[in-house]
């Protein structure tokens, strides 16, 4: 069997996440399967980094798969992009080692949300930045953000309720970034839990209105508990933008 490495890109506005589910076929990973399996004439499963939630946005998703096609990454990846939805793109294919997995070798992952600041309407955009208009102090959010990086148990960020696995994750970089109309928190970390991005997202808008001061950031960390920390930010403001391996 040969391996692959498939580098993806794509909306995930109108999609119930990546995962493949048994209750709907309507997922980036049932749709890359079914169109991955038309073309190599038999049944493939892809393996991606990691899974992204409903409406989550991917610059950049990285899979593997096997299958003992003779077909040429060139004819495959042309078929990919003749026959996936206008919303999936298949970026790059190439051959992997053997013993590649998307997941298992990942180092780290970059993760982008964006926070449009302005009243204008943004049509065109709508689907890829939560709106928020009231006013943000940038200042603190940069303080909590600090605060936040590092090694640390982040199961008081995460909305699994229980998990056998660890929490403990090491967050390199929290950038908080202005623009006119706009501001972008970039993440970058060795792994993020289940809606971890979106928790801390919320979080810093939290303590950006006053509501939460900076320094609470530690007892959120320290406590563990989810109910401690801010909301979960909409879905459609997150993107995965880098894959690390």
């Amino acid at each position: 069997m040969n391996n692959y490495r498939l580098e993806l890109c794509y909306d995930g506005t109108r999609y119930n996440g990546w995962q493949k589910l048994g209750s709907t076929g309507n997922t980036i990973q049932n749709k890359i399967e079914t169109v991955l399996s038309r073309i190599l004439e038999q049944p493939v499963e892809v393996s991606a980094s990691g899974r992204t939630d409903a409406g989550v946005h991917a610059k950049m998703q990285v899979c593997s798969f096997k299958t003992d096609s003779e077909k040429s990454c060139e004819e495959i990846l042309e078929e990919l992009r003749k026959y996936l939805p206008a919303d999936i793109g298949a970026i790059n294919l190439l051959p992997a080692e053997p013993g590649f997995h998307a997941r298992y070798n990942c180092t780290g992952k970059k993760y982008i949300y964006r926070i449009w600041t302005s009243p204008l309407p943004n049509v065109f955009e709508r689907n890829y930045v939560y709106t928020y208009t009231d006013q943000l102090n940038v200042e603190d959010m940069r303080k909590a953000a600090e605060m936040l990086c590092g090694k640390h148990d982040f199961s008081g960020f995460t909305s699994l309720k229980k998990s056998k696995k660890s929490t403990v994750r090491t967050i390199r970089e929290i950038a908080i970034d202005e623009y006119p109309e706009e501001i972008r928190i970039t993440a970058c970390g060795d792994g993020f839990l289940y809606n971890m991005v979106r928790i801390i997202v919320g979080t810093l808008i939290e303590i950006g209105n006053g509501k939460r001061p900076p320094d609470s950031i530690e007892e959120m960390l320290n406590s563990g508990v989810r109910a401690n920390a801010g909301f979960t930010a909409p879905a459609k403001g997150l993107c995965l933008a880098e894959i690390y391996y």
